[in-house]
């Protein structure tokens, strides 16, 4: 039997997990209370049904002590039962503008700050986060990008690694963005928008991306950042770094740093153990 905990951060997508978990065939049972944990473990295991495959939903709330799941959780390790803990995350920032749009309270702070819930909160899960299996973090994830991680754990049953690499195009003169972990100024390249032909196209645009990619410095800039990418994945796996933004920018967003993010995109791309995304943030932007 395969036997998952879903917990993590409040307002992470722990409820969206488990409702893509059950889609993929496995029976989902959330906020179960904590003194009933055991007995439910030992009756599916038992029970003579064909039930092979369960997602238990694990969270923080105020009416009961998480450390008591844990001391649970332990108890069904000794006693021989095998899980794995999936753990839903998502930056501070995130967590508490998804808290404002959505006009709920945080479990931890009925009667606080959001912010001071999400600290509580934080650090109440640290040690079952570190224990986890898996670590999504959702702070930049669309619904399917989700989907498509449960699915590549649950389903197709790949080698798993928790970083997510986003690489990300824009443009300066719109700021530089708030969650990069690095940022590259491809500026220096000569800029396709002073040719009339080119102004009106982006960097998705075959015409823009041979003008852009047949500059010795743009090949040359894209084999020294592979090469460093390269070296800097594997460190930041090794020091639990879960989430990895990479920005190129150029003036407005829209030829220069799609056409480099695209190109970097297709170098990266199965290449490694790491999940990776595209997202162009200005390309549609107006001139």
């Amino acid at each position: 039997m395969r036997f998952v905990i879903v917990t993590g951060m409040s307002g992470a997508g722990k409820l969206t997990a488990i409702r893509q978990l059950e889609d993929v065939g496995f029976y989902c049972v959330d906020n179960l209370p904590v003194p009933l944990i055991e007995k439910f473990v030992e009756l599916i295991v038992t029970s003579s049904s064909e039930i092979n495959k369960v997602a238990l939903g694990l969270d923080v709330r105020a009416d009961q002590p998480f450390e008591e799941a844990c001391r649970v959780l332990e108890n069904l390790k000794k006693n021989g039962y095998k899980y794995e803990i999936l753990f839903m995350d998502a930056s501070r920032q995130v967590l508490m503008k998804r808290y404002k749009e959505s006009r709920r309270l945080h479990p931890l702070a009925l009667e606080g700050r959001v912010e001071d819930g999400i600290l509580r909160e934080q650090e109440i899960l640290k040690s079952i986060k570190e224990d986890a299996d898996y670590v999504i973090d959702t702070s930049n994830l669309l619904t399917r990008e989700l989907k498509e991680e449960i699915d590549r754990i649950f389903v197709r049953n790949e080698e798993y690694n928790s970083l997510m690499v986003t690489i990300l195009s824009f443009g300066f003169k719109n700021g530089i963005p708030a969650d990069a972990d690095l940022v590259f100024d491809v500026r220096f390249l000569p800029n396709p928008y002073y040719i009339d032909e080119l102004k009106f196209q982006t960097g998705n645009d075959k015409a823009v991306q041979d003008y852009v990619m047949d500059f010795r410095e743009s090949e040359e800039f894209m084999e020294k950042l592979e090469d460093m990418i390269s070296f800097l994945i594997p460190n930041y796996v090794k020091e639990g770094k879960y989430q990895l933004v990479i920005g190129i920018g150029c003036t407005g967003g829209k030829h220069r740093s799609v056409t480099l993010a695209n190109e970097l995109y297709k170098r990266m791309k199965d290449k490694g153990n790491y999940g990776l995304k595209l997202y162009h943030r200005d390309v549609g932007q107006g001139l």
